[in-house]
Protein backbone atom coordinates (compact mmCIF):
# COMPACT_ATOMS: atom_id res chain seq x y z
CA UNK A 1 0.00 0.00 0.00
CA UNK A 2 2.46 2.36 0.65
CA UNK A 3 4.60 1.73 -2.42
CA UNK A 4 1.18 2.37 -4.55
CA UNK A 5 0.91 5.75 -2.68
CA UNK A 6 4.55 6.81 -3.54
CA UNK A 7 3.81 5.82 -7.09
CA UNK A 8 0.23 7.56 -7.13
CA UNK A 9 2.02 11.15 -5.70
CA UNK A 10 5.74 10.98 -7.52
CA UNK A 11 3.71 10.06 -10.51
CA UNK A 12 0.82 12.83 -9.97
CA UNK A 13 3.52 15.39 -9.72
CA UNK A 14 5.37 14.33 -12.21
CA UNK A 15 2.48 15.20 -14.56
CA UNK A 16 1.88 18.11 -12.47
CA UNK A 17 5.37 19.25 -13.39
CA UNK A 18 4.66 17.88 -17.05
CA UNK A 19 1.82 20.17 -17.60
CA UNK A 20 3.03 23.19 -16.12
CA UNK A 21 6.11 23.04 -18.72
CA UNK A 22 3.60 22.80 -21.55
CA UNK A 23 1.67 26.09 -19.95
CA UNK A 24 4.80 27.61 -19.88
CA UNK A 25 5.85 26.61 -23.28
CA UNK A 26 3.02 27.47 -24.86
CA UNK A 27 2.88 31.54 -23.35
CA UNK A 28 6.58 31.94 -22.94
CA UNK A 29 8.91 29.39 -25.42
CA UNK A 30 7.16 28.86 -28.93
CA UNK A 31 9.50 29.90 -31.96
CA UNK A 32 6.66 32.53 -32.60
CA UNK A 33 7.18 34.77 -29.61
CA UNK A 34 11.03 34.11 -29.32
CA UNK A 35 10.81 35.79 -32.73
CA UNK A 36 8.65 38.81 -31.93
CA UNK A 37 10.44 39.15 -28.61
CA UNK A 38 13.48 39.55 -30.71
CA UNK A 39 12.00 41.98 -33.16
CA UNK A 40 11.03 43.90 -30.13
CA UNK A 41 14.22 44.50 -28.80
CA UNK A 42 15.35 45.80 -32.38
CA UNK A 43 12.38 48.53 -32.53
CA UNK A 44 13.40 52.19 -31.52
CA UNK A 45 12.21 52.82 -27.99
CA UNK A 46 9.21 54.58 -28.89
CA UNK A 47 7.57 52.17 -30.77
CA UNK A 48 8.77 49.34 -28.55
CA UNK A 49 6.48 50.21 -25.88
CA UNK A 50 3.87 50.01 -28.36
CA UNK A 51 4.87 46.52 -29.33
CA UNK A 52 2.79 43.50 -27.61
CA UNK A 53 3.40 39.78 -28.80
CA UNK A 54 0.55 38.33 -29.83
CA UNK A 55 -0.67 36.24 -33.07
CA UNK A 56 -1.42 38.46 -35.73
CA UNK A 57 -3.07 37.35 -38.77
CA UNK A 58 -4.35 38.71 -42.18
CA UNK A 59 -7.70 37.45 -42.95
CA UNK A 60 -9.75 37.47 -46.47
CA UNK A 61 -13.41 36.52 -46.23
CA UNK A 62 -13.42 36.50 -50.41
CA UNK A 63 -10.93 34.18 -50.66
CA UNK A 64 -11.90 32.00 -47.79
CA UNK A 65 -8.43 32.16 -45.94
CA UNK A 66 -6.56 33.31 -42.94
CA UNK A 67 -3.00 33.84 -42.98
CA UNK A 68 -0.90 33.85 -39.75
CA UNK A 69 2.41 34.27 -42.03
CA UNK A 70 2.71 37.52 -40.27
CA UNK A 71 2.86 36.66 -36.55
CA UNK A 72 6.68 36.01 -37.44
CA UNK A 73 7.22 38.38 -40.68
CA UNK A 74 6.44 41.29 -38.95
CA UNK A 75 8.09 43.56 -41.01
CA UNK A 76 4.60 42.43 -43.83
CA UNK A 77 2.10 42.40 -40.88
CA UNK A 78 -0.14 46.06 -41.46
CA UNK A 79 1.03 48.70 -38.80
CA UNK A 80 4.01 46.91 -37.84
CA UNK A 81 7.30 48.69 -38.95
CA UNK A 82 9.69 46.79 -41.12
CA UNK A 83 13.59 46.44 -40.37
CA UNK A 84 14.89 46.64 -43.93
CA UNK A 85 17.71 44.02 -44.88
CA UNK A 86 16.21 41.58 -42.68
CA UNK A 87 15.09 37.96 -43.87
CA UNK A 88 12.41 37.58 -41.56
CA UNK A 89 10.96 40.83 -40.11
CA UNK A 90 12.07 42.83 -43.63
CA UNK A 91 9.76 44.40 -46.07
CA UNK A 92 7.62 42.92 -48.50
CA UNK A 93 8.68 43.10 -52.19
CA UNK A 94 7.15 45.39 -54.30
CA UNK A 95 5.15 43.41 -56.35
CA UNK A 96 1.99 45.88 -57.21
CA UNK A 97 -0.12 44.24 -54.48
CA UNK A 98 -0.69 44.77 -51.16
CA UNK A 99 -0.27 41.53 -49.24
CA UNK A 100 -2.47 42.73 -46.34
CA UNK A 101 -5.34 42.67 -49.06
CA UNK A 102 -5.03 39.43 -50.70
CA UNK A 103 -2.81 37.30 -47.18
CA UNK A 104 -0.11 35.14 -48.39
CA UNK A 105 -0.75 31.69 -48.92
CA UNK A 106 -2.78 32.42 -52.19
CA UNK A 107 0.49 33.37 -53.85
CA UNK A 108 3.20 31.18 -51.61
CA UNK A 109 1.25 28.25 -50.36
CA UNK A 110 1.90 26.77 -47.10
CA UNK A 111 -0.31 26.55 -44.04
CA UNK A 112 -1.63 29.55 -43.31
CA UNK A 113 -3.05 28.71 -39.88
CA UNK A 114 0.20 27.15 -38.65
CA UNK A 115 2.86 29.34 -36.44
CA UNK A 116 5.33 26.45 -36.51
CA UNK A 117 7.74 27.33 -38.92
CA UNK A 118 7.81 23.58 -40.73
CA UNK A 119 4.21 23.37 -40.38
CA UNK A 120 3.30 26.79 -41.70
CA UNK A 121 5.34 26.32 -44.88
CA UNK A 122 4.09 22.83 -45.44
CA UNK A 123 7.45 21.03 -45.10
CA UNK A 124 5.66 18.34 -43.18
CA UNK A 125 4.12 14.90 -44.14
CA UNK A 126 0.63 14.75 -45.44
CA UNK A 127 0.32 18.73 -46.36
CA UNK A 128 -0.65 18.80 -50.05
CA UNK A 129 0.17 22.25 -50.56
CA UNK A 130 3.80 23.04 -49.52
CA UNK A 131 5.34 26.67 -49.47
CA UNK A 132 6.77 27.27 -52.80
CA UNK A 133 10.99 27.23 -52.33
CA UNK A 134 12.17 31.09 -51.98
CA UNK A 135 14.42 31.41 -54.81
CA UNK A 136 11.29 30.14 -57.10
CA UNK A 137 8.59 32.31 -55.07
CA UNK A 138 7.80 34.43 -58.15
CA UNK A 139 5.90 30.77 -59.11
CA UNK A 140 3.13 31.71 -57.04
CA UNK A 141 2.16 34.21 -59.89
CA UNK A 142 0.42 31.77 -61.53
CA UNK A 143 -2.28 30.82 -59.52
CA UNK A 144 -4.22 33.89 -60.61
CA UNK A 145 -1.81 35.24 -63.75
CA UNK A 146 -2.22 34.02 -67.00
CA UNK A 147 0.85 36.00 -68.66
CA UNK A 148 -0.25 36.53 -72.69
CA UNK A 149 2.02 36.40 -75.83
CA UNK A 150 4.94 35.26 -74.41
CA UNK A 151 7.80 34.87 -77.48
CA UNK A 152 9.97 32.61 -77.90
CA UNK A 153 13.53 32.68 -76.04
CA UNK A 154 15.14 33.78 -78.99
CA UNK A 155 13.12 36.92 -79.30
CA UNK A 156 13.26 37.50 -75.84
CA UNK A 157 16.76 37.51 -76.19
CA UNK A 158 17.51 39.72 -78.53
CA UNK A 159 14.80 42.23 -77.25
CA UNK A 160 16.82 42.34 -73.83
CA UNK A 161 20.30 42.57 -76.00
CA UNK A 162 19.20 45.82 -77.61
CA UNK A 163 17.31 47.55 -74.74
CA UNK A 164 20.79 47.51 -72.79
CA UNK A 165 22.73 47.83 -76.68
CA UNK A 166 20.75 51.10 -77.20
CA UNK A 167 21.51 52.45 -73.77
CA UNK A 168 18.43 52.50 -72.20
CA UNK A 169 19.65 51.96 -68.87
CA UNK A 170 21.04 55.02 -68.76
CA UNK A 171 18.14 56.61 -67.64
CA UNK A 172 15.66 53.53 -67.28
CA UNK A 173 15.70 50.73 -64.36
CA UNK A 174 15.03 47.13 -65.11
CA UNK A 175 15.05 44.66 -62.46
CA UNK A 176 17.54 47.06 -60.53
CA UNK A 177 20.10 47.69 -63.06
CA UNK A 178 20.08 50.99 -64.68
CA UNK A 179 19.22 54.79 -64.14
CA UNK A 180 22.18 56.60 -63.64
CA UNK A 181 21.68 59.59 -65.72
CA UNK A 182 19.63 62.50 -65.42
CA UNK A 183 18.49 63.94 -68.79
CA UNK A 184 17.32 67.80 -67.26
CA UNK A 185 21.33 68.13 -66.14
CA UNK A 186 22.76 66.89 -62.96
CA UNK A 187 24.54 63.67 -61.65
CA UNK A 188 22.55 60.38 -60.14
CA UNK A 189 19.39 59.33 -59.82
CA UNK A 190 17.21 58.13 -62.16
CA UNK A 191 14.81 60.42 -65.27
CA UNK A 192 12.78 57.79 -66.90
CA UNK A 193 10.61 55.37 -64.93
CA UNK A 194 10.89 51.76 -63.65
CA UNK A 195 10.20 49.70 -66.31
CA UNK A 196 10.97 46.34 -64.29
CA UNK A 197 7.26 46.33 -64.88
CA UNK A 198 6.25 47.95 -68.15
CA UNK A 199 4.22 44.77 -69.30
CA UNK A 200 2.16 44.77 -66.53
CA UNK A 201 1.48 48.05 -65.35
CA UNK A 202 1.54 49.43 -68.68
CA UNK A 203 3.66 52.16 -70.64
CA UNK A 204 3.65 54.61 -73.23
CA UNK A 205 3.18 53.44 -76.42
CA UNK A 206 4.15 56.08 -78.19
CA UNK A 207 7.80 56.33 -76.21
CA UNK A 208 9.71 56.71 -79.20
CA UNK A 209 8.15 59.31 -81.43
CA UNK A 210 8.41 61.31 -77.84
CA UNK A 211 12.37 60.40 -77.60
CA UNK A 212 12.80 61.55 -80.75
CA UNK A 213 11.31 65.26 -80.14
CA UNK A 214 13.59 65.20 -77.17
CA UNK A 215 16.67 64.47 -79.07
CA UNK A 216 15.51 67.21 -81.97
CA UNK A 217 14.52 69.90 -79.53
CA UNK A 218 18.23 69.17 -77.84
CA UNK A 219 19.91 69.27 -80.84
CA UNK A 220 17.79 72.64 -82.12
CA UNK A 221 19.20 74.17 -78.95
CA UNK A 222 23.38 73.78 -80.17
CA UNK A 223 22.18 74.58 -83.49
CA UNK A 224 20.19 78.00 -82.53
CA UNK A 225 23.35 78.78 -80.12
CA UNK A 226 21.61 78.81 -77.42
CA UNK A 227 23.52 77.97 -73.97
CA UNK A 228 23.16 74.62 -72.67
CA UNK A 229 23.63 72.92 -69.11
CA UNK A 230 26.60 70.48 -69.08
CA UNK A 231 26.91 67.69 -66.71
CA UNK A 232 29.32 67.83 -63.75
CA UNK A 233 32.72 67.55 -65.36
CA UNK A 234 31.50 68.70 -68.91
CA UNK A 235 29.84 65.80 -69.80
CA UNK A 236 27.73 65.82 -72.71
CA UNK A 237 24.29 65.92 -72.26
CA UNK A 238 22.85 62.51 -72.00
CA UNK A 239 19.99 63.33 -74.84
CA UNK A 240 22.83 63.30 -77.08
CA UNK A 241 24.89 60.70 -75.30
CA UNK A 242 22.71 57.35 -74.41
CA UNK A 243 19.60 57.78 -77.38
CA UNK A 244 19.62 57.75 -81.19
CA UNK A 245 17.43 56.44 -83.81
CA UNK A 246 16.58 53.34 -83.62
CA UNK A 247 15.69 51.06 -86.75
CA UNK A 248 12.27 49.52 -86.96
CA UNK A 249 13.18 46.16 -86.63
CA UNK A 250 14.91 46.83 -83.33
CA UNK A 251 12.30 49.30 -81.93
CA UNK A 252 9.86 45.90 -82.41
CA UNK A 253 11.96 43.73 -80.63
CA UNK A 254 12.86 46.61 -77.83
CA UNK A 255 8.89 46.68 -77.28
CA UNK A 256 8.59 42.69 -77.42
CA UNK A 257 11.05 42.68 -74.41
CA UNK A 258 9.08 45.49 -72.40
CA UNK A 259 5.43 43.90 -73.36
CA UNK A 260 7.18 40.36 -71.56
CA UNK A 261 8.28 42.19 -68.16
CA UNK A 262 5.38 42.10 -65.96
CA UNK A 263 7.38 42.25 -62.36
CA UNK A 264 7.84 38.59 -61.89
CA UNK A 265 11.71 38.19 -62.18
CA UNK A 266 12.49 35.18 -64.26
CA UNK A 267 9.12 33.75 -64.56
CA UNK A 268 8.71 34.91 -68.28
CA UNK A 269 12.32 33.63 -68.87
CA UNK A 270 10.90 30.54 -68.28
CA UNK A 271 7.59 30.52 -69.85
CA UNK A 272 9.49 31.10 -73.05
CA UNK A 273 11.84 28.58 -72.40
CA UNK A 274 9.11 26.18 -72.32
CA UNK A 275 7.11 27.74 -75.64
CA UNK A 276 10.96 27.17 -77.24
CA UNK A 277 11.58 23.73 -77.02
CA UNK A 278 8.22 22.14 -78.68
CA UNK A 279 6.56 21.14 -75.38
CA UNK A 280 3.07 21.89 -75.67
CA UNK A 281 3.26 18.87 -79.14
CA UNK A 282 2.71 16.73 -76.10
CA UNK A 283 1.43 18.65 -72.99
CA UNK A 284 -1.94 21.05 -72.89
CA UNK A 285 -2.02 23.56 -70.80
CA UNK A 286 -5.84 25.28 -70.16
CA UNK A 287 -6.83 22.90 -72.87
CA UNK A 288 -4.41 24.15 -75.05
CA UNK A 289 -1.61 22.30 -76.61
CA UNK A 290 -1.39 18.07 -77.47
CA UNK A 291 -2.53 15.34 -75.44
CA UNK A 292 0.41 13.11 -75.89
CA UNK A 293 1.42 13.52 -72.34
CA UNK A 294 -0.70 14.57 -69.12
CA UNK A 295 -2.04 17.69 -68.80
CA UNK A 296 0.35 20.13 -67.02
CA UNK A 297 -2.17 22.98 -66.32
CA UNK A 298 -2.32 22.48 -62.25
CA UNK A 299 1.47 20.32 -62.60
CA UNK A 300 2.31 23.34 -59.53
CA UNK A 301 0.06 22.49 -57.27
CA UNK A 302 0.79 18.01 -57.41
CA UNK A 303 0.88 16.56 -53.72
CA UNK A 304 4.28 16.16 -52.97
CA UNK A 305 3.18 12.62 -51.24
CA UNK A 306 1.42 11.21 -54.36
CA UNK A 307 4.65 11.80 -56.55
CA UNK A 308 6.88 8.48 -55.94
CA UNK A 309 9.48 9.91 -54.66
CA UNK A 310 11.56 7.34 -54.12
CA UNK A 311 12.56 7.42 -57.55
CA UNK A 312 13.81 10.84 -57.74
CA UNK A 313 17.41 11.30 -57.09
CA UNK A 314 19.05 14.44 -57.89
CA UNK A 315 18.33 18.17 -57.34
CA UNK A 316 16.78 18.49 -54.18
CA UNK A 317 14.88 15.62 -53.58
CA UNK A 318 16.99 14.69 -51.00
CA UNK A 319 18.67 17.00 -48.26
CA UNK A 320 21.45 15.95 -46.19
CA UNK A 321 20.93 12.46 -47.63
CA UNK A 322 17.67 11.95 -46.15
CA UNK A 323 14.19 12.49 -48.40
CA UNK A 324 13.26 16.10 -48.62
CA UNK A 325 9.22 16.62 -47.90
CA UNK A 326 6.95 19.55 -48.99
CA UNK A 327 8.03 22.21 -51.21
CA UNK A 328 11.75 20.97 -51.59
CA UNK A 329 10.20 17.38 -52.34
CA UNK A 330 8.07 18.59 -55.69
CA UNK A 331 10.80 21.03 -56.66
CA UNK A 332 13.56 17.71 -56.66
CA UNK A 333 10.86 15.54 -58.26
CA UNK A 334 10.31 18.25 -61.08
CA UNK A 335 14.06 18.82 -61.83
CA UNK A 336 14.65 14.83 -61.92
CA UNK A 337 11.76 14.28 -64.19
CA UNK A 338 13.30 16.45 -66.33
CA UNK A 339 16.49 14.92 -66.53
CA UNK A 340 15.78 11.46 -67.01
CA UNK A 341 11.38 10.99 -67.15
CA UNK A 342 11.83 7.10 -67.58
CA UNK A 343 14.01 7.11 -64.34
CA UNK A 344 11.15 8.99 -61.84
CA UNK A 345 8.03 7.99 -64.02
CA UNK A 346 8.40 4.44 -65.28
CA UNK A 347 7.26 3.67 -68.71
CA UNK A 348 7.57 7.34 -69.11
CA UNK A 349 7.33 8.04 -73.34
CA UNK A 350 9.07 11.03 -72.54
CA UNK A 351 12.43 11.35 -74.00
CA UNK A 352 15.60 12.63 -72.35
CA UNK A 353 15.86 15.73 -74.27
CA UNK A 354 19.69 16.98 -73.14
CA UNK A 355 18.46 19.52 -71.05
CA UNK A 356 20.93 21.98 -69.30
CA UNK A 357 21.07 22.45 -65.22
CA UNK A 358 19.95 26.01 -66.01
CA UNK A 359 17.69 24.92 -68.55
CA UNK A 360 16.18 22.25 -66.35
CA UNK A 361 15.56 24.52 -63.34
CA UNK A 362 13.75 27.85 -65.38
CA UNK A 363 11.74 24.55 -66.84
CA UNK A 364 11.31 23.49 -63.25
CA UNK A 365 10.18 27.11 -62.05
CA UNK A 366 7.60 27.25 -64.91
CA UNK A 367 5.86 24.07 -63.95
CA UNK A 368 6.06 25.51 -60.02
CA UNK A 369 3.83 28.36 -61.88
CA UNK A 370 1.40 25.92 -62.75
CA UNK A 371 -1.55 26.51 -60.74
CA UNK A 372 -5.25 27.81 -60.69
CA UNK A 373 -6.90 29.35 -57.96
CA UNK A 374 -10.48 28.81 -57.15
CA UNK A 375 -11.45 31.97 -55.98
CA UNK A 376 -14.40 34.08 -57.54
CA UNK A 377 -13.83 35.60 -61.32
CA UNK A 378 -14.79 39.04 -59.77
CA UNK A 379 -11.10 38.77 -58.47
CA UNK A 380 -9.30 37.44 -61.33
CA UNK A 381 -6.53 39.70 -63.40
CA UNK A 382 -7.48 40.83 -66.69
CA UNK A 383 -4.60 38.72 -68.50
CA UNK A 384 -6.41 35.87 -66.83
CA UNK A 385 -10.12 36.67 -68.24
CA UNK A 386 -8.40 37.35 -71.59
CA UNK A 387 -6.97 34.21 -71.68
CA UNK A 388 -10.18 31.78 -70.31
CA UNK A 389 -12.72 33.66 -71.17
CA UNK A 390 -12.14 35.30 -74.97
CA UNK A 391 -9.27 32.55 -76.07
CA UNK A 392 -5.84 35.02 -76.13
CA UNK A 393 -2.78 33.00 -76.69
CA UNK A 394 -0.30 32.35 -73.71
CA UNK A 395 2.21 32.53 -75.37
CA UNK A 396 3.15 34.86 -79.32
CA UNK A 397 1.42 33.75 -82.43
CA UNK A 398 4.37 34.72 -84.45
CA UNK A 399 5.99 31.98 -86.82
CA UNK A 400 9.26 31.60 -84.71
CA UNK A 401 7.17 30.89 -81.07
CA UNK A 402 4.82 28.73 -82.80
CA UNK A 403 6.85 26.47 -83.97
CA UNK A 404 8.87 26.62 -80.74
CA UNK A 405 5.73 26.04 -79.12
CA UNK A 406 4.15 22.86 -81.27
CA UNK A 407 6.90 21.33 -83.27
CA UNK A 408 10.30 22.01 -82.26
CA UNK A 409 10.60 19.34 -79.80
CA UNK A 410 9.52 16.41 -82.25
CA UNK A 411 10.95 18.08 -85.11
CA UNK A 412 14.24 20.04 -84.53
CA UNK A 413 14.82 23.74 -82.99
CA UNK A 414 15.91 24.11 -86.71
CA UNK A 415 13.60 21.32 -88.47
CA UNK A 416 16.43 18.94 -88.55
CA UNK A 417 14.48 16.02 -87.21
CA UNK A 418 15.00 14.33 -83.94
CA UNK A 419 16.00 10.60 -83.06
CA UNK A 420 15.31 9.05 -79.29
CA UNK A 421 16.11 6.16 -78.30
CA UNK A 422 13.44 3.56 -78.73
CA UNK A 423 10.90 5.75 -80.42
CA UNK A 424 10.37 6.05 -84.26
CA UNK A 425 12.66 9.41 -85.97
CA UNK A 426 10.76 12.26 -86.72
CA UNK A 427 11.21 13.80 -89.81
CA UNK A 428 13.65 16.61 -90.61
CA UNK A 429 10.93 19.12 -91.94
CA UNK A 430 13.02 21.83 -93.01
CA UNK A 431 15.35 19.51 -95.49
CA UNK A 432 15.63 21.54 -98.67
CA UNK A 433 15.01 18.38 -100.79
CA UNK A 434 11.70 17.89 -98.84
CA UNK A 435 10.59 20.91 -98.64
CA UNK A 436 11.49 21.69 -102.64
CA UNK A 437 8.71 19.22 -103.50
CA UNK A 438 6.10 19.70 -100.72
CA UNK A 439 3.54 22.79 -101.63
CA UNK A 440 2.40 24.65 -98.99
CA UNK A 441 -1.22 22.92 -99.81
CA UNK A 442 0.81 19.72 -98.76
CA UNK A 443 2.22 21.08 -95.56
CA UNK A 444 -0.98 22.67 -94.51
CA UNK A 445 -2.82 19.45 -94.30
CA UNK A 446 0.12 17.48 -92.83
CA UNK A 447 -0.42 20.63 -90.01
CA UNK A 448 -4.08 20.62 -90.18
CA UNK A 449 -4.77 16.76 -90.26
CA UNK A 450 -1.98 15.25 -88.92
CA UNK A 451 -0.94 11.88 -89.23
CA UNK A 452 -3.39 9.06 -87.92
CA UNK A 453 -2.03 6.62 -85.64
CA UNK A 454 1.37 8.22 -85.43
CA UNK A 455 2.36 10.66 -82.81
CA UNK A 456 1.33 13.70 -85.52
CA UNK A 457 -1.74 15.03 -83.67
CA UNK A 458 -4.40 16.55 -86.29
CA UNK A 459 -3.44 19.96 -85.36
CA UNK A 460 -6.17 22.15 -87.30
CA UNK A 461 -9.34 19.83 -86.01
CA UNK A 462 -7.74 19.11 -82.06
CA UNK A 463 -9.72 21.38 -79.33
CA UNK A 464 -6.63 23.17 -77.96
CA UNK A 465 -4.43 23.19 -81.36
CA UNK A 466 -3.54 25.66 -84.24
CA UNK A 467 -6.07 28.31 -85.98
CA UNK A 468 -6.26 28.67 -89.83
CA UNK A 469 -3.60 32.00 -89.80
CA UNK A 470 -1.32 30.25 -87.18
CA UNK A 471 -0.73 26.95 -89.54
CA UNK A 472 -0.02 29.54 -92.01
CA UNK A 473 2.52 31.54 -90.23
CA UNK A 474 4.36 27.35 -88.92
CA UNK A 475 4.63 26.70 -92.65
CA UNK A 476 6.32 30.01 -93.17
CA UNK A 477 8.60 29.58 -90.09
CA UNK A 478 9.32 25.97 -91.56
CA UNK A 479 10.67 27.72 -95.11
CA UNK A 480 12.19 30.29 -93.35
CA UNK A 481 14.68 28.14 -91.19
CA UNK A 482 15.12 25.41 -94.12
CA UNK A 483 16.37 28.08 -96.05
CA UNK A 484 13.93 29.94 -98.04
CA UNK A 485 13.09 27.11 -100.35
CA UNK A 486 9.63 27.44 -102.29
CA UNK A 487 8.19 24.16 -103.37
CA UNK A 488 8.50 24.07 -107.14
CA UNK A 489 5.55 24.16 -109.30
CA UNK A 490 3.96 21.00 -110.79
CA UNK A 491 2.14 21.25 -114.18
CA UNK A 492 1.00 17.08 -113.74
CA UNK A 493 -2.34 16.42 -112.14
CA UNK A 494 -1.95 15.00 -108.54
CA UNK A 495 -2.51 11.46 -109.50
CA UNK A 496 -0.72 11.05 -112.81
CA UNK A 497 1.50 7.81 -112.20
CA UNK A 498 0.53 4.48 -113.89
CA UNK A 499 3.34 2.00 -114.02
CA UNK A 500 2.56 -1.67 -112.97
CA UNK A 501 1.71 -2.34 -109.84
CA UNK A 502 3.08 -6.05 -109.40
CA UNK A 503 6.16 -4.64 -110.56
CA UNK A 504 6.36 -1.66 -107.75
CA UNK A 505 5.17 -4.33 -105.26
CA UNK A 506 8.44 -6.73 -105.93
CA UNK A 507 10.59 -3.65 -106.36
CA UNK A 508 9.16 -1.72 -102.84
CA UNK A 509 10.13 -4.98 -101.07
CA UNK A 510 13.47 -4.69 -102.54
CA UNK A 511 14.25 -1.72 -101.89
CA UNK A 512 11.65 0.06 -99.07
CA UNK A 513 10.21 -2.39 -96.77
CA UNK A 514 13.13 -2.87 -94.60
CA UNK A 515 13.17 1.13 -93.75
CA UNK A 516 8.86 1.55 -94.29
CA UNK A 517 7.51 -1.79 -93.18
CA UNK A 518 6.34 -4.27 -95.59
CA UNK A 519 2.75 -2.88 -95.83
CA UNK A 520 4.10 0.80 -95.45
CA UNK A 521 3.38 0.59 -91.69
CA UNK A 522 6.69 2.67 -90.84
CA UNK A 523 10.00 1.76 -89.02
CA UNK A 524 12.60 3.69 -89.38
CA UNK A 525 11.13 5.42 -92.35
CA UNK A 526 7.37 7.32 -91.99
CA UNK A 527 4.49 5.49 -92.35
CA UNK A 528 3.25 5.22 -96.05
CA UNK A 529 0.63 3.34 -95.58
CA UNK A 530 -1.56 6.21 -93.90
CA UNK A 531 -4.91 7.81 -95.09
CA UNK A 532 -3.91 11.31 -94.73
CA UNK A 533 -0.59 10.91 -96.40
CA UNK A 534 -1.83 9.41 -99.39
CA UNK A 535 -4.67 12.12 -99.64
CA UNK A 536 -2.37 15.19 -99.40
CA UNK A 537 0.90 13.52 -101.27
CA UNK A 538 0.34 14.13 -104.96
CA UNK A 539 2.87 11.64 -107.13
CA UNK A 540 4.99 14.02 -108.05
CA UNK A 541 6.03 14.22 -104.52
CA UNK A 542 6.12 10.23 -103.98
CA UNK A 543 8.30 10.20 -107.30
CA UNK A 544 10.72 13.10 -106.13
CA UNK A 545 10.93 11.74 -103.04
CA UNK A 546 12.16 8.31 -104.33
CA UNK A 547 14.41 10.02 -106.86
CA UNK A 548 15.79 12.55 -105.06
CA UNK A 549 15.71 11.13 -101.69
CA UNK A 550 16.30 13.62 -98.25
CA UNK A 551 19.96 14.37 -98.13
CA UNK A 552 21.40 14.46 -94.53
CA UNK A 553 18.91 11.64 -93.64
CA UNK A 554 18.49 7.35 -94.09
CA UNK A 555 16.29 8.26 -97.34
CA UNK A 556 18.94 7.83 -100.26
CA UNK A 557 18.90 8.90 -103.94
CA UNK A 558 17.50 5.80 -105.40
CA UNK A 559 18.59 7.58 -108.76
CA UNK A 560 22.23 7.86 -108.09
CA UNK A 561 24.67 4.82 -108.26
CA UNK A 562 25.40 2.92 -105.14
CA UNK A 563 27.69 0.00 -104.29
CA UNK A 564 25.27 -1.00 -101.70
CA UNK A 565 21.99 -1.07 -103.64
CA UNK A 566 21.00 -0.88 -107.45
CA UNK A 567 19.78 2.17 -109.30
CA UNK A 568 16.13 2.48 -109.67
CA UNK A 569 14.70 3.70 -113.37
CA UNK A 570 12.02 6.44 -113.91
CA UNK A 571 9.73 3.85 -114.46
CA UNK A 572 10.51 1.79 -111.91
CA UNK A 573 9.92 4.18 -109.39
CA UNK A 574 6.44 4.80 -111.19
CA UNK A 575 5.77 1.37 -110.34
CA UNK A 576 6.36 1.83 -106.65
CA UNK A 577 4.16 5.03 -106.72
CA UNK A 578 1.86 3.05 -108.50
CA UNK A 579 1.91 0.33 -105.74
CA UNK A 580 1.84 2.58 -102.62
CA UNK A 581 -1.62 4.29 -104.27
CA UNK A 582 -2.59 0.59 -103.74
CA UNK A 583 -3.39 1.04 -100.08
CA UNK A 584 -5.44 3.92 -100.99
CA UNK A 585 -8.64 1.63 -101.65
CA UNK A 586 -8.22 -0.86 -99.46
CA UNK A 587 -8.63 1.07 -96.40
Amino acid sequence: MRTTKHLLLWSSLGALLLLGWAAYAENFRQEWRLLQAGYRDRLPADRRAEFSVQLRQIVVPALNSADRCVTCHLGMSPGDTALPGDKVFGPHPNVNHDPAQFGCTVCHGGQGRATVKADAHGDVHHWPEPMIPRRHAYAGCGACHTHLSVPDTASLDRGRALFERHDCLACHRMEGRGGTLRPAGGAGGMEGPDLTAAGGRGYDRGWYAGHLAQLDKERAGVMGGRAEPAAAGGVARPWRASFAPIPAGDLQAIDVYLDSRVGAPGLVEAKALFHSIGCRGCHSIAGVGGDDGPDLTREGQRDPGQLGLTRATGGAAATDGAAAIGGAALTGWLADHFRAPARVVAGSAMPEIGLTESQIDMLTFYMLSLRRSDYPEALWPKDRIRAERFGEREFATDGPTLYGTYCAACHGRQGEGMRFPGITAFPAIANPDFLAIASDDFLRQTIRRGRPGRRMPAWGEKEGGLRAGEIDAVIAQVRLIGGGVAARPDPRPARWAHGDAATGARLYADACASCHGANGEGGEGPALHNRVLLEAAGDTYLFETIRRGRRGTSMAAFSDASPVRRTLEDEEIESIVTHIRTWEVKR
